[in-house]
């Protein structure tokens, strides 16, 4: 067990617009590589933020300070005993290349309510995108700059 130390914001790098169903982000995480997943034991997200802004419970927790092995998600090696990650559905252009923004206003309000929720719940936890700890433009926006429109300083 170890203490939540951080909350990671990701994208599913996915095109504009396309949905993406939580079997499609088990497979794609836990299957095996002859199957075109990476043979991961767990999801990669604890929750996901559908383009409806509708809000997947991926892996149980126990909404405590505690990141218990059980709860324990692969966002990002190295942090993910110390982390909770949550996914929204999108990331990229329609060309499939270049990273964006696409959270609509559904997933945009969604995130605000699940960001805000968590800050109050646990202010000392530090909230930030996955390319703030891994060479990656995921979640396809800056996540600091958000939560200062937002009036989340931490």
């Amino acid at each position: 067990m170890a203490a939540l130390k951080y909350l990671v914001i990701h994208c599913t790098a996915t095109l504009e617009g396309r949905p993406v169903s939580s079997d499609e982000i088990r497979h794609w995480h836990t299957a095996p590589l002859s199957k075109g997943g990476r043979g991961w034991k767990q999801v990669g997200y604890t929750d996901m933020i559908h383009l409806d802004g509708k809000i997947e419970r991926l892996v149980d927790n126990n909404e405590d300070i505690t990141v218990d092995p059980w709860e324990v998600t692969n966002g990002v090696k190295g942090y993910n005993s110390m982390s909770r990650h949550i996914v929204y559905v999108g990331g990229l252009a329609t060309d499939g290349k270049t990273p964006k923004d696409t959270r609509t206003a559904f997933q945009k309000k969604a995130m605000e309510q699940y960001v805000k929720d968590f800050h109050r719940r646990f202010p000392d936890v530090r909230i930030i995108g996955h390319n703030e700890i891994a060479a990656k433009a995921c979640p396809s926006f800056d996540v600091q700059k958000w939560l200062k429109q937002l009036g989340i300083n931490q």
